[in-house]
């Protein structure tokens, strides 16, 4: 019996006297030589190990000396009796209560979790993602982003001699105040925010913050709003405190505030790019949720984890700036870029809240290691942070703009965009008979990776036509391809559904009722990212166009007619390619189909000038 658990490694640095010892301790100790239980003679067991006999009397006599084992005279060497004594007994076994469930086929067992874990499981991409040739899934990131030689400075740093004698002095809950003044004068005032080094705390990730906060302020008798859709591992983090949750919608201007936020005593929200649509809170609308809150009592969690990422006007100061009152617990991060490799997050409050919170991360931790604190420190300190997030600016802004004009011109028709102002993805609405997670498998088969909307909603009902595109997982110059295929695939999965040439309502124009219709006329069109746009063809033969919107685009081009087709060439829209349309007239709409007879977009005309107008 003995033999069976004891394995002797030849290649063991361990001499055979202990490996022996550790084997047999080992067994009585899980309960495999229970006690009174007969061991082999020293003879018998040195046979069957191929030992020496005097190997196996040290190891007998050292375990003796130890408690382990005892000698009966005339009967032989036993496991001692009181091996369990001071030991914890197990409790009587229930089936009810067993945290372990054996599974008789196949020899494993099942463990019965007793805390609160994740339910929304559900991952954004699989875990070989770079495999794919059109990755367009947010958070994460192309190597070539992150900045290798500032950070490897800024390490150099931390790490000199002199500064890890001072680093290594700091005391308690302390975090680096190096760190801390940094953020204090270079992070929060880009948010218009104020604070002293007693209102920042320092966490490992934006998730160790939140989770933080609702250790502090959540139990089964607080009322929580969170945005629907929205971040589910925030949802899960109150779900695990008892928290009674209020769904809250959105609109296109951010979290809806109504007399449904009137008995919540925390609401929580992502102002500057809601997760995960991107809208951002309008002015409005965030004096709207401070004199809620103000009026009702309520905290108001501000997670601030995107502001660097707006590219269209100025950023909106977060709401933490805008509190008179210390309503807000505002949390944020450095770039999502370093989040993966440095998970330095922090959180800003009243300085009563920050003390409570640092004796709950005691609990788990002291503080963030203080040498990647300070590494962090010199990052900001010797510009490297700011250099560096002007250049994502304009490559996450070069990108953004990419698959904005790329969905324009592939799936005009087809899909919505919302007028968001920045974040680094797309909340995408499809045509209404499209499965969006039927499209993410066949997406994926051809190498293109889009992101499921199903784990934002609480609800199981969700649009099933929807799904999102991030830009940081690619370079701009795979983005349009990656498009392409996948308007192809969304045109071939809705093919019986889209209105063809052949089944549209309307007139086909042709010859001089062509002509005539396209000649001068002013047409107005909706972009993807809900904005118009104003096409004037002029007598000439050349055309102008405009948008609305914040960031207004003007272009200029060529327009003509032949064999009952129209064509068109922008200089810069469209990427400078020629295109051409059959047109159906159906009343005061104008639809375009392309030469293979899909509907491509649908227009409306604003004016029809007299033919002698010419600009």
């Amino acid at each position: 019996m003995a033999t069976n658990l004891i394995h002797i490694d030849p290649d063991s640095t361990e001499s055979l006297q202990s490996q022996i010892r550790n084997k047999l301790v080992e067994g009585i100790l899980v309960g495999s030589f229970p006690p009174n239980t007969k061991l082999p003679s020293s003879r018998k067991l040195a046979k069957q190990l191929n030992v020496s006999r005097n190997t196996i009397v040290l190891v007998y006599q050292a375990l003796m000396d130890e408690g382990y084992i005892i000698t009966k005279q005339r009967s032989g060497i036993f496991v001692s009796e009181h091996i369990n004594t001071g030991r914890v007994k197990n409790l009587p076994s229930s089936s009810n209560h067993s945290l372990i469930t054996p599974d008789k086929t196949t020899n494993n067992i099942q463990y019965r979790f007793k805390g609160a874990i994740a339910k929304t499981y559900e991952v954004a991409c699989p875990y070989n993602w770079r495999r794919y040739a059109y990755p367009f899934i947010d958070g994460k990131f192309d190597a070539s982003l992150y900045p290798i030689k500032e950070w490897r400075e800024a390490n150099n740093r931390a790490n000199a001699s002199g500064e890890i004698y001072q680093w290594s002095g700091l005391q308690g809950l302390q975090d680096d105040p190096m760190l801390l003044d940094e953020i204090r004068s270079k992070i929060l005032p880009r948010r218009g925010i104020q604070a002293s080094q007693d209102e920042i705390l320092i966490t490992v990730g934006t998730q160790q913050a939140l989770h933080l906060i609702t250790q502090l302020f959540v139990d089964s008798s607080v009322n929580v709003a969170v945005e629907e859709p929205g971040y589910p591992e925030m949802r899960e983090l109150l779900l695990q405190q008892g928290a009674n949750l209020v769904y809250q919608p959105l609109d296109d201007q951010g979290l809806v505030i109504n007399n449904k936020l009137d008995d919540c005593d925390i609401i929580y929200t992502t102002p500057s790019h809601q997760t995960p649509t991107s809208i951002t809170m309008s002015m409005a609308r965030r004096d709207q949720l401070l004199q809620q809150a103000k009026q009702h009592n309520s905290l108001i969690i501000e997670d601030d984890f995107e502001f660097e990422s707006n590219f269209l006007g100025q950023p909106h100061p977060a709401l933490r700036s805008l509190d008179k009152n210390n309503r807000v617990v505002y949390v944020s991060c450095l770039s999502k870029v370093l989040a993966a490799g440095v998970q330095i997050a922090f959180i800003v409050a009243d300085k009563q809240v920050i003390q409570a919170l640092k004796k709950i991360r005691k609990m788990i931790m002291r503080h963030p290691p203080i040498m990647n604190q300070r590494a962090v420190a010199y990052f900001l300190s010797l510009g490297y942070y700011d250099s560096f997030m002007m250049q994502l600016h304009k490559v996450f802004f070069e990108r953004w703009l990419e698959l904005r004009e790329a969905l324009n011109i592939y799936l005009p028709n087809c899909i919505d965009t919302g007028p968001i102002q920045g974040g680094t993805a797309y909340w995408i609405t499809g045509p209404s008979r499209l499965d969006g997670e039927y499209l993410r498998e066949k997406a994926a088969e051809q190498g293109i990776l889009i992101e499921p909307i199903k784990r934002y909603f609480a609800s199981s009902e969700h649009p099933a036509n929807c799904f999102r595109m991030g830009i940081t997982s690619l370079p701009s110059d795979k983005i349009r391809a990656g498009v392409k295929k996948l308007a192809d695939l969304i045109h071939q999965l809705t093919a019986e559904f889209e209105e063809k040439l052949s089944n549209a309502k309307g007139s086909l124009l042709t010859g001089d009722a062509l002509t005539n219709m396209l000649t001068g006329a002013v047409l107005e069109c909706q972009m993807v990212y809900g904005v118009e746009c104003i096409i004037e063809l002029l007598n000439n033969g050349t055309m102008r166009g405009r948008t609305g919107g914040k960031d207004s685009e003007i272009d200029s081009g060529r327009w003509w007619i032949e064999n009952d087709i129209y064509y068109r060439q922008w200089n810069l829209w469209g990427y400078g390619e020629v295109k051409g349309f059959y047109i159906i007239m159906d009343g005061q709409q104008m639809k375009w189909f392309d030469l293979n007879y899909c509907l491509v977009r649908q227009l409306k005309c604003l004016e029809k000038p007299s033919h002698g107008k010419n600009s």
